[in-house]
């Protein structure tokens, strides 16, 4: 962070000289305002971002023609903050925008487009729009295949969304397909233990596990934690999401006490990685106490769903669905002890 704020003050002062130096509305404000909105993206600082990158694009339509690749690029730019932001309406109208001006701008097949029809897709796989986005991510795949070299790096992310997207309809070996593909590409793109393959045999287990394949569940999962903790600091939160999953495989086995374990040991890094209150502990205290009312121990259960309850009473709306199931889970234990 203290890099981003060096940089910024860099781009600031910068600022402040042309003003001085140049006519109004000259092109190189554009540039200025557009590394500082970069900065702030970077630093998290979403509606800082977005006013630079307007104001950027505002010079641009002033000093340059219509339909100049810079402007493309600006419209990009504010649809990833908007995207950030969860504004997807307003994201995928500027996707949309640069996407216009590329296609007057550019040559066809450029892999700008590439680009383009992939932040696209995004948006629409965020607003569930699932057949829109598989239309984009493939017409993405399509111009890669085309301006990009074989075994690119960016297949491995277009085969990951075209698996993201074939899981979320419901096409599981659809989905497995593309994520071994893309899996297949990161493994000749990147290092052996970067994070990225971690992520990968992640999405692999997920599948399996929804197709009921509970032990090749079991060995993408594990996978993936091996990598991350090569890659990753102690502690990081996507273990927790690892030893979740595994404990998941082992529960679905019937394999209680290896289920019980690798989910407390979940349990242990949230408690360090995320805020007391946060609702991914109380799924976790929730899951916990399932495990203990499977192995019969209901006052363990019972202890675990109280966890649950306290915490979703405090993060969620009272009629949350998820506070009644709870709730209920509460009053099936204590009929048991």
């Amino acid at each position: 962070m203290g890099e981003y704020s060096k940089a910024l003050s860099l781009y600031e002062r910068s600022l402040e000289i042309q003003k001085i130096a140049l006519p109004p509305n000259h092109p190189d404000f554009a540039g200025s305002y557009n590394n500082i909105g970069s900065v702030n993206y970077s630093m998290g600082e979403y509606s800082k971002a977005l006013s630079s990158y307007e104001r950027s694009l505002e010079i641009q339509k002033i000093a340059l023609p219509p339909n100049h690749p810079d402007l493309a690029f600006s419209y990009e730019a504010i649809g990833l903050v908007y995207y950030s932001m969860g504004e997807y309406s307003k994201a995928l109208s500027s996707y949309e925008r640069s996407l216009e001006i590329q296609k007057i701008a550019l040559p066809p097949n450029h892999p700008d487009f590439a680009g383009s029809y992939n932040n696209i897709g995004s948006v629409y796989y965020r607003m569930g729009k699932s057949s829109k986005a598989l239309s984009s991510y493939e017409r993405s795949l399509e111009i890669q295949k085309i301006a990009l070299p074989p075994n690119h790096p960016d297949f491995a992310g277009s085969y990951l969304n075209i698996g993201s997207v074939y899981y979320s309809m419901g096409e599981s070996f659809k989905a497995l397909s593309s994520y071994e593909r893309s899996l297949e590409m990161q493994k000749i793109a990147l290092r052996p233990n970067h994070p990225d393959l971690a992520s990968s045999y992640g999405n692999i287990g997920m599948v399996y596990h929804t197709v009921g394949e509970y032990s090749k569940a079991l060995s993408s999962h594990e996978r993936s934690l091996e990598i991350q903790k090569i890659a990753l600091r102690p502690n990081h939160p996507d273990l927790a999401s690892s030893y979740l999953n595994i404990g998941s495989a082992y529960h679905s086995m019937g394999e209680y006490s290896k289920a019980l374990s690798s989910y407390e040991r979940s349990l242990e890094i949230q408690k360090i990685a995320l805020p007391p209150n946060h609702p991914g502990l109380a799924s976790s205290y929730f899951i916990i106490g399932s495990v203990y009312y499977s192995m019969g121990e209901y006052s363990k259960a019972l202890s675990n769903y109280e966890k649950t309850q306290e915490i979703w009473k405090k993060s969620l709306p009272p009629t949350h669905p998820r506070i009644a199931e709870v709730k209920r889970n509460i009053e099936i234990v204590k009929k048991k002890i």
